[in-house]
């Protein structure tokens, strides 16, 4: 007696995995996506934001909460936040400065500080300092707990101007997109 062939459609191979042992049900590509803590949305909408006398515009996070922080502005929503500060300088920081300036005053004020890098970037307003570095967040206000975090820290310089952006996130949460909109948006104003 002679078998005959049976013929499987492509799509429900594919569905079954094609072939592998595993016994879970296929993925749904409507499926709700599980991103970590901290992840900023792939829809969230930017706007221009333009510090009073600061000298340039910068896109932050449309909707985030908004409060006056030492020389600056800080937006915050969950468990990151964009800090925008300007103010007045001499020349262009270097890394060099950075090292032996701005990271031991970071390492100070930053429970947890642990640099992770220090170069020099190329956005559309110009070069930036660049530091990255991990620290601890402060105590949240109902539970206590602290949280480690990642911090992008950019300073540009022009004509005796300095605009600086901070950008921190949850250490883990994937921000590059909604970082790099925020840091490549930044113009310098005639």
């Amino acid at each position: 007696m002679r078998k005959l062939a049976v013929l499987v459609p492509v799509a429900a191979v594919l569905a079954a995995g094609c072939g592998s042992s595993s016994s879970s049900a296929p993925v749904s590509p409507n499926a709700k996506e599980h991103s970590p803590p901290g992840d900023i949305p792939d829809n969230q909408v930017f706007v221009d934001y333009r510090p009073a006398g600061a000298g340039f515009v910068v896109k932050v996070p449309e909707g985030w909460g908004r409060s006056a922080q030492g020389k600056g502005v800080v937006f915050t929503s969950s468990l990151n936040s964009v800090a925008v500060q300007s103010g007045g300088a001499k020349r262009a920081p270097t890394p060099t400065d950075a090292r032996r300036a701005l990271v031991p005053r970071l390492a100070r004020t930053n429970s947890g500080f642990r640099l992770l890098a220090i170069d020099v970037v190329r956005r559309p307003a110009g070069p930036a300092l660049h530091i990255v570095y991990e620290a601890r967040s402060r105590p949240n206000a109902v539970t206590g707990k602290r949280t480690v975090q990642t911090v992008e820290r950019y300073i540009w310089f022009r004509n005796g101007r300095e605009a600086v952006l901070t950008l921190t996130g949850a250490k883990g949460a994937d921000n590059v997109d909604p970082w790099r909109t925020v840091s490549s948006s930044l113009r310098w104003s005639p």
